[in-house]
């Protein structure tokens, strides 16, 4: 049995084949709904060697040969015991198609049904294109290789932000609270940083903090707070002293800003805070910015909305739910969602470190918010599934108790991004339910 598929992208061949030899690629590449962890990627693609793993600490090994430098390259199963039961080889082949357009055309030589591998080729090249255009319109407004230190890289948004960034043609350094055990890697106290450990740096990405998600506990609030205000601060003062440091300071933030419940007001970077924990938790920690841009950093804080993706947060966690039938809207279902693709949410922090035009607070939001009610219809039209079983409000409040459910479950934030509209920003996913399609797999 085999496979083939084929498709076109906007973008030289030779372009095409540097991106897959770019650390990242294999993370790019993964479909997110696959539980799949990328352990190792292959450093040549004539002679690399790849490891995934899978639940029930199976490892699939995959060796890289063949190759052809902007014209192809092999992978094929190289796990002891399992090739005997698995056949695979799987051929990348690039053909240019005119100057600034290629082919991409993969053949896999397989036993494993065709039917479990089409929406995975489907993902990939939905995904290399989208990557590529990305790429594009960043080289187009004077993206340059830059060398950026990035925290919180372990995360889901970590893990994905880094893969972007090297596959782009950036220098990632990861900043990680253990020592570090390899050349991209520096070790980072939060309390009290080293002060060599910005040297050489163009740009700061802070990710870090604690999970937002579980009961407003004392010990809970304070757990937020402190893994947020002092080493942003910290981290801020740091980037600010360092005389060959960087020049830019990405914070994340969140939507929490504007306050738990907002009725139907259009909030946009202009509005005011809102009220509640989470409104002055983002106030204090956008405030720990401070340092760097009084040290003269174009400093931006992406204030986030719910981000969609089925390797974690809300999407994660209602999938198996809605994928059983069991979906439907949380109480009236009236509140809004601001939401947005992992991918979109990416392409902002990208945007941030090049365009001298963003600065400040950016909402980190699509286009359109949906009320919850329209979101869980189109989770379960998606997944092909009813949407009949409300969840009541007591459901969030046995998890987070009730003051936690007010301000993360039942939150209605009707947020748009304006500023990155006025910029003219190019959203991959407008929409919610391509969105979902494409992070599903079910296009």
């Amino acid at each position: 049995m085999g496979l083939k598929h084929s498709s076109v992208v906007a973008a030289p061949r030779a372009e095409v084949y540097a991106w897959h030899e770019r650390p990242g690629a294999v993370v790019r590449l993964t479909p997110p709904w696959m539980p799949v962890t990328v352990k190792q990627e292959a450093d040549d693609l004539s002679d690399g060697v790849a490891v995934l793993g899978f639940p029930l600490g199976f490892d699939w090994i995959a060796r890289h040969s063949s190759a052809e430098v902007s014209k192809q390259f092999v992978d094929e199963l190289d796990t002891p015991v399992v090739r005997q039961l698995v056949r695979w080889r799987h051929t990348h082949s690039f053909t240019a198609e005119g100057e600034s357009a290629t082919r991409i055309s993969d053949e896999i030589d397989s036993n494993v049904p065709a039917f479990l591998l089409r929406s995975m080729l489907d993902y990939r090249h939905r995904q290399l294109a989208d990557d590529l255009a990305a790429r594009q319109r960043a080289v187009d407004a004077g993206m340059r290789p830059l060398t950026v230190a990035v925290t919180g890289t372990h995360g889901t948004i970590g893990t994905a932000l880094t893969a972007l960034l090297s596959t782009m043609g950036h220098t990632v350094i990861k900043l990680v609270r253990r020592p570090a055990g390899n050349p991209d890697e520096r070790q980072w106290d939060p309390a009290d940083p080293d002060r060599a450990l910005l040297n050489g740096v163009d740009a700061v990405i802070h990710l870090a903090g604690a999970s937002i998600a579980g009961r407003f506990t004392p010990a809970h609030k304070r757990g937020l707070r402190d893994s947020r205000l002092g080493p942003t601060r910290a981290l801020a003062e740091l980037a600010a002293g360092t005389d060959d440091g960087p020049k830019v300071f990405v914070s994340a933030s969140a939507i929490g800003y504007y306050g738990a419940d907002r009725g139907d007001e259009v909030l946009t970077e202009q509005s005011a805070r809102g009220e509640g924990f989470l409104a002055e938790l983002v106030e204090d920690w956008e405030e720990a910015t401070e340092p760097a841009q009084a040290g003269g950093l174009r400093v931006v804080k992406v204030r986030t909305g719910l981000v969609q993706t089925p390797a974690g947060g809300i999407l994660k966690a209602q999938y198996p739910l809605f994928a059983a039938g069991l979906g439907g809207r949380l109480g009236s279902g009236d509140q809004w969602q601001a939401w947005i693709g992992i991918d979109d949410l990416l392409d902002i922090y990208h945007r941030a470190l090049y365009d001298a035009n963003l600065s400040g607070p950016v909402n980190a939001a699509a286009p359109e918010p949906v009320r919850n009610r329209d979101y869980a219809a189109t989770l379960a039209h998606v997944l092909h599934r009813p949407a009949l079983l409300p969840v009541p409000s007591f459901g969030p409040q046995l998890l987070l108790g009730a003051e936690g459910a007010r301000e993360i479950a039942e939150a209605s934030q009707r947020v748009v991004p304006a500023r990155l509209e006025e910029l003219g920003h190019t959203f991959r996913y407008d929409g919610l339910e391509p969105a979902l399609r494409h992070l599903l797999g079910r296009v």
